[in-house]
C-alpha cells in the first residue's frame, strides 16, 4: 500500500480537472491568494488605523455621560 506512485497523482490531477474544470480551479487560486494577502496586510497592523474615540484626521472627541433622569 505505502505512497502512491507519480502515476497515482497524475490520474487524481486529471480528474480533479475534468471534474472542477481549470476556470473554477483558476478562481478558487485568486480567492486563496487574495484572502492570504489580506490577512498579511490586517498582521502587519501599520498603525494607520483609527483608535477608538479618535477621528480620522488625529483629533479626539471628549465628553461625559450624564444619567436621563425621568421628571
Amino acid at each position: 500500500m505505502g505512497s502512491f506512485s507519480i502515476w497515482h497523482w497524475l490520474v487524481v490531477l486529471v480528474i480533479v480537472l475534468l471534474v472542477f474544470g481549470t476556470k473554477k480551479l483558476r478562481n478558487i487560486g485568486s480567492d486563496l491568494g487574495g484572502a492570504v494577502k489580506g490577512f498579511k496586510d490586517g498582521m502587519k497592523g501599520d498603525g494607520s488605523e483609527a483608535k477608538p474615540g479618535q477621528l480620522a484626521g488625529g483629533q479626539t472627541i471628549e465628553g461625559e455621560v450624564k444619567d436621563k433622569q425621568k421628571s
